[in-house]
C-alpha cells in the first residue's frame, strides 16, 4: 500500500510544474510580477492536494495512485482558465475547488465501504429521480435550459448530485440482478433477446430522459445519463443485444424529439451548419471554430486569446479557450489526460473484489469520462452542443462539488482491497431458489455455483441452503428450465470475474477510441481546417487581430487610391475608401462586424502584411508573427475606364467587362445596380435584395443571344465546315427537328452569305450551321473559348454553361448556335458571363489565344517596391490565328455596315457583335462584344443592358461610350 502512496506523492509533485508554469505564465501576461503572492493559486491547490494525499493514506491506501495527481492537473489548468476568463467569479471558483477537495476526504472517511449501498440503493435511486426531475417544477431557465435551482443565496445544479445518486443505484440494482438480467430467452437473428420483462429498465431510463429533454430542455443530461445505464448494463450482463435495443431507442428517441422540440432541432441545426446564422443561433459554435483554429499546434499563449468574445466560456466553452491559447497540444494534452482517467478507473473496476465495486466504479469513471466527450465533442462540432460541464475545469460549484465526490468514491471502489482472485459474490437469485444447485445436464461443478457460493451449507449472503450445501445436492428440482438456464449462465465465481474484466477491457477500448476521436477532430480544426476558418470573410477574430495592423493600399493601375487605412487615437486602423464606390465588387469591403470580400479578401494575407517575402528582414518578421506594415496592391483597373463604364450603366441594370486582350488584365469591371461599400452595414440592413452586392459581371449568367455567333462562326471557320462565303438559305421561320426557328421582327434574308448573315445576325442560317456542325463540334469550341469552367486568376465567376451534347436536339442545337438556350428536360445552353463574353471577343483579337482574366496587377511593399507581378496566363489556343482573321473581318463588318454601328467610335476602326437575348415573353436583354483598335486591338468588351425593351438602351450604344474613354485613356 505504501508504495501506492509514494507513488502518488511523486506524480503530485511533477503535476505542480506544469500547473504552477501555466499560471506563471498568465500573470506574466497580465504584466504582474511573478511572487509568492501572484501564485498563491497554484501553490495553494498544491498543498491543498498534498494534504488531500494525506488523507488518502489514512483513509484509502489501497487507492489508484494516478487519479489524484489527473484531478491535480486538470483542477490546476481549469482555476488558472477560469480566472483569465472571468476573473470576478474566479474567487469564488477557488473556494468551491478547496471545498471540494475537503469533501472529498471527508467522503473518503464517512463511506467506509460501498456495500452501504446495497441498503440504500433505492433510497438512492428516487433521490436521484427527485434530483433530476426537480427543476422541471421550481428550475430556473437560463440559456433555453431549465436545470438550475436558486436557493437565494446560492445556486446549484440538482443534475450534478443526481448522477452520483443514480450511478450508485444502477450498481446496487445491476449487483444484486446480474444474473437475471443476463439472461437470453429468445433468439433473433442470431442475437440473444432478453424477454421483455427484463426490457423494463430500460425502458424507465429511456422515458426519463426523453422528460428531461422535453421539460427541462436538457439535451446533454439525458444523454449522459442514458449513456450511463447503457454501459453498465453492458458491463454488468454481457449482453449487446441491451446496447443495440438502447441505441435502437436512443434513435427513436432523438426523432421523435427532433420533430416536435424546438429546442433540440435548433441544436441540430446549428451542428449541421453553424455558419448559416453565424451572428445569432450559431454564434457560440462558430466563435468556438474560430478560436480553435487561431490556436493552431502551440496556441497563441495563456491570455492572448480571443475566446472571451464566446459567451459563457467559462462553463461550456472552457475547452475552446484551451485551445486556443495553449494550441493542439494542450488541447490535446487535457484530452489525454480524461482518457488516462477513463483507463485507470475502469482498472479500478476490474481489481474490484466485488461487482458492487466494480459497476460502481465503472459508473462514476464513465460519469466523468462520457461528460468530458460530450461538452468537448459540442464544442468542436463533432456532435451536438450539448450543454454540460467540462469535469474539474469549468466554471461551476456544482460540478466541481459533485466531481469529486466521483473522485472520493471511485478511490474508495479501488480501495476495498483487490478482486482479481475473488470469484464474483451471487446476486442473490439462487437464494430465493433455495437449494437447487444442480447442475445443468452436461454442465461443469464450476458452474454450477452459480448465484451462491458455499462454505459450510450456507450462501455468500450467510443464509442456509436447506440441504448439505454440496454440489449436486439431493434438493434439485427436475424439469424446472428456468433454474437450469440460470444455472448455465456463466456469470459467477472465478468464470463471472473473467467475463467481467473482458467485458471492462472492451470498455476501455471504447474510451480510448473516443477521446482518440476527439483528438483527431482537434488536429482537423487546428491545422487542416485552421487556415480555412481564419479566412472566413466572417472571422471577428481574424479581423479584431488585423485591428491593430496597418493594412496596404488599394490602387488602380493609375495611381488612384481605392481604399486605405487611417489610424485612430487608439492604435487601431480603419479601413477608408477615399473614391467612394468606385469598382466596389473589385474592391469589396473590410468590415469588422460584416468580414470581408472582394480583393479585400482575397488579398489578405498580402494587405495584412502576415505573408511578406520581399527582404529577409520581412521574412524573418512574418516567420515570427511581428506586426508590420501591410503591402500595397496594385489593380490591373484603370480609374478612368472604370468610371466611364459605372456612368454608363448609370440607372439601368446589367454588367460591363473590358479586357486588354492581349493579357487578360481586367481594364474595367461594372455591375449595376452598384452598393456603398463605405458603408455596408446600411446594404446590410436593406437586406440582399436590391443591395447592389450581387456582382453581376462574373456571377449573373445571361443568354448570350447573337453574341454567341462568334462561337459558331469560329468553330465552322476552323472546322473547314463552311467559309465566310459559303451561302445558306436564311427565311423569316425554318423548321428543325421538327419545330421553328425565326429571325429577329420575322426579317427574311433569302439567299446569305455566312458574312452577311453574321452581320444581319440571320438565326435561320446560323440554326443550319449549328447542325452541319453537330453538337459535339459547337460545345467543343464553346468549351474551348472557356465555357465550362471558372474563369479569372485572382477572382471567380460562374461557370458558363453548355449543355451535354449527347442530350441536344436538333431544334435545340440550331437555336444554341444562334444563341438562344432552349433545352427541355436538361439545363439549357448556351448561358454565359459577362466575363466569358469578354474573353471570347479578347481571344479573337489575340489571334485565337484565349487569356485567363486578372485584377492585380502588382503587390508592393511598404517601401513601394515590387513585390511581385502577376504574369498573363494563356487558357489555349481556341482557334487559329486565320481563322480569328477571318472572324475579325466578320466582326468589323458588323459595326461598319450591319447591326453594331451603334458602337462606332471616330477616327476607330471597331470591331463586335451584338445580339439581343429573349429572357421572357415580355423580358429582353441587349448584348455586345467587340473590340478597338480593328488593326492592333488594345481593349476587349462585353456589355449587358437589362430590359432593353424597357429603357431601349441598346448594349451597342454604351460599348460605343465606353470604348471611346478607354481608347482615350490610353492615349
Amino acid at each position: 500500500m505504501g508504495s501506492r502512496r509514494n507513488t502518488e506523492l511523486m506524480l503530485l509533485i511533477g503535476a505542480a510544474f506544469p500547473v504552477t508554469l501555466l499560471y506563471a505564465l498568465y500573470v506574466v501576461t497580465t504584466g504582474a510580477a511573478l511572487s509568492f503572492t501572484t501564485l498563491a493559486v497554484p501553490i495553494g491547490l498544491f498543498a491543498a492536494f498534498a494534504a488531500a494525499h494525506i488523507g488518502v493514506r489514512i483513509f484509502a491506501p489501497g487507492a489508484d495512485p494516478a487519479i489524484l495527481p489527473i484531478v491535480f492537473v486538470l483542477s490546476g489548468v481549469g482555476i488558472t482558465f477560469v480566472t483569465r476568463l472571468a476573473p470576478d467569479s474566479a474567487l469564488n471558483q477557488l473556494v468551491f475547488l478547496f471545498v471540494s477537495i475537503a469533501l472529498m476526504v471527508a467522503t473518503l472517511a464517512v463511506v467506509k465501504n460501498l456495500d452501504m449501498v446495497k441498503r440504500y440503493k433505492y433510497t438512492l435511486g428516487l433521490i436521484g429521480i427527485i434530483l433530476l426531475l426537480l427543476p422541471i417544477f421550481i428550475g430556473e431557465d437560463r440559456w433555453g435550459s431549465k436545470l438550475w435551482i436558486n436557493l437565494g443565496f446560492i445556486t446549484i445544479q440538482p443534475g450534478e448530485f443526481a448522477k452520483i445518486c443514480i450511478v450508485l443505484f444502477l450498481a446496487g440494482y445491476l449487483a444484486e440482478n446480474r444474473e437475471l438480467l443476463s439472461i437470453a430467452n429468445h433468439n433473433v437473428m442470431g442475437f440473444k433477446i432478453p424477454r421483455l420483462r427484463l426490457l423494463a429498465p430500460l425502458f424507465v431510463v429511456w422515458g426519463v430522459c426523453l422528460a428531461i429533454v422535453a421539460f427541462e430542455r436538457d439535451l446533454g443530461s439525458a444523454l449522459l445519463f442514458y449513456t450511463l445505464f447503457l454501459i453498465m448494463l453492458y458491463v454488468a450482463t454481457g449482453r449487446i443485444s441491451y446496447v443495440i435495443i438502447g441505441v435502437v431507442l436512443l434513435g427513436i428517441g432523438g426523432f421523435g424529439m427532433y420533430q416536435i422540440m424546438a429546442h433540440v432541432r435548433t441544436r441540430f441545426e446549428i451542428w449541421l451548419n453553424p455558419f448559416i446564422d453565424a451572428q445569432n443561433s450559431g454564434y457560440q459554435l462558430v466563435q468556438s471554430l474560430y478560436s480553435l483554429a487561431d490556436g493552431g499546434l502551440v496556441g497563441q499563449g495563456i491570455g492572448r486569446g480571443m475566446a472571451d468574445r464566446i459567451p459563457v466560456v467559462e462553463s461550456d466553452f472552457i475547452f475552446s479557450a484551451i485551445g486556443e491559447e495553449c494550441g493542439l497540444l494542450g488541447g490535446a494534452a487535457v484530452l489525454l489526460l480524461f482518457m488516462l482517467f477513463a483507463v485507470r478507473g475502469l482498472t479500478t473496476a476490474a481489481r474490484a473484489k466485488s461487482d458492487l465495486a466494480a459497476f460502481s466504479a465503472t459508473g462514476l469513471t464513465a460519469a466523468i469520462s462520457f461528460q468530458a466527450f460530450l461538452i468537448v465533442g459540442g464544442v468542436t462540432r463533432l456532435i451536438p452542443l450539448t450543454g454540460v460541464t467540462l469535469p474539474f475545469m469549468s466554471q461551476g460549484g456544482s460540478s466541481l462539488l459533485a466531481s469529486f465526490i466521483i473522485v472520493a468514491l471511485l478511490m474508495r471502489a479501488g480501495d476495498e482491497a483487490t478482486g482479481r482472485e475473488t470469484e464474483l459474490t451471487g446476486t442473490g437469485i439462487m437464494t430465493a431458489l433455495g437449494a437447487d444447485t444442480t447442475p445443468a445436464r452436461g454442465g461443469s461443478p464450476a458452474l454450477s455455483s452459480v448465484g451462491t457460493r458455499i462454505f459450510g451449507g450456507r450462501s455468500a449472503t450467510g443464509k442456509p441452503l436447506g440441504g448439505s450445501g454440496s454440489i449436486g445436492g439431493s434438493h434439485a428440482r427436475p424439469g424446472s428450465r428456468m433454474r437450469r438456464r440460470l444455472l448455465d449462465t456463466p456469470e459467477s465465481g472465478v468464470l463471472g470475474r473473467v467475463a467481467l474484466a473482458k467485458r471492462l477491457t472492451r470498455t476501455v477500448f471504447f474510451f480510448t477510441a473516443l477521446f482518440a476521436v476527439l483528438i483527431g477532430n482537434l488536429t482537423y480544426i487546428q491545422v487542416i481546417m485552421a487556415d480555412t476558418y481564419k479566412s472566413m470573410p466572417g472571422n471577428n477574430h481574424t479581423i479584431a487581430r488585423q485591428a491593430y495592423v496597418q493594412r496596404g493600399s488599394i490602387i488602380t493601375s493609375d495611381g488612384v487610391t481605392l481604399a486605405e487605412s487611417i489610424q485612430q487615437e487608439d492604435g487601431t486602423y480603419v479601413r477608408s475608401y477615399p473614391n467612394g464606390n468606385l469598382a466596389a465588387h473589385t474592391v469589396g469591403y473590410y468590415s469588422t462586424r460584416y468580414g470581408s470580400s472582394g480583393v479585400e479578401n482575397s488579398m489578405n494575407d498580402t494587405l495584412t502584411g502576415s505573408v511578406d517575402y520581399s527582404s529577409w528582414e520581412n521574412a524573418l518578421l512574418s516567420l515570427a508573427g511581428v506586426s508590420q506594415p501591410g503591402n500595397s496592391v496594385m489593380l490591373t483597373i484603370d480609374s478612368r475606364i472604370q468610371r466611364a463604364a459605372e456612368q454608363a450603366l448609370d440607372g439601368l441594370s446589367g454588367s460591363i467587362v473590358v479586357l486588354d486582350p492581349r493579357t487578360g488584365a481586367v481594364l474595367a469591371k461594372a455591375s449595376a445596380p452598384t452598393f456603398d461599400n463605405t458603408d455596408i452595414a446600411s446594404v446590410r440592413e436593406s437586406g440582399s435584395e436590391g443591395s447592389g452586392e450581387y456582382d453581376r459581371a462574373t456571377q449573373a449568367l445571361y443568354t448570350p443571344g447573337s453574341t454567341f455567333k462568334v462561337v459558331t462562326l469560329s468553330a465552322a471557320l476552323e472546322s473547314g465546315q463552311a467559309t465566310l462565303d459559303t451561302t445558306y438559305d436564311a427565311p423569316s421561320e425554318i423548321e428543325i427537328g421538327g419545330a421553328s426557328i425565326t429571325n429577329m421582327h420575322g426579317s427574311s434574308y433569302g439567299s446569305i452569305s455566312l458574312r452577311r448573315a453574321f452581320a444581319y445576325s440571320a438565326n435561320t442560317a446560323f440554326a443550319q450551321l449549328a447542325n452541319d456542325l453537330g453538337a459535339d463540334t459547337l460545345v467543343q469550341y464553346a468549351r474551348a473559348f472557356g465555357y465550362g469552367q471558372s474563369l479569372g486568376q485572382d477572382f471567380t465567376t460562374t461557370a458558363s454553361i453548355m449543355p451535354d451534347p449527347s442530350e441536344m436536339t436538333e431544334w435545340e442545337l440550331g437555336w444554341a448556335g444562334a444563341g438562344q438556350p432552349v433545352g427541355q428536360g436538361h439545363t439549357p445552353g448556351p448561358q454565359t458571363t459577362c466575363m466569358q463574353n469578354a474573353v471570347i471577343a479578347a481571344a479573337i483579337a489575340n489571334d485565337g489565344i484565349v487569356m485567363n482574366p486578372y485584377v492585380v496587377s502588382q503587390v508592393l511593399s511598404p517601401e513601394g517596391t515590387v513585390v511581385s507581378t502577376t504574369q498573363p496566363r494563356s487558357l489555349g489556343q481556341a482557334v487559329s490565328s486565320t481563322t480569328a482573321s477571318q472572324v475579325k473581318e466578320a466582326m468589323l463588318e458588323v459595326v461598319e455596315n450591319g447591326t453594331g454601328s451603334a458602337t462606332q467610335v471616330s477616327g476607330v476602326q471597331v470591331a463586335g457583335k451584338t445580339g439581343t437575348a429573349e429572357v421572357s415573353n415580355s423580358n429582353v436583354n441587349s448584348t455586345f462584344i467587340g473590340f478597338a483598335p480593328y488593326d492592333t486591338p488594345t481593349v476587349a468588351i462585353a456589355v449587358v443592358v437589362e430590359n432593353y425593351n424597357e429603357n431601349g438602351v441598346s448594349a451597342a450604344s454604351v460599348a460605343g461610350e465606353v470604348l471611346a474613354a478607354a481608347l482615350a485613356a490610353q492615349g
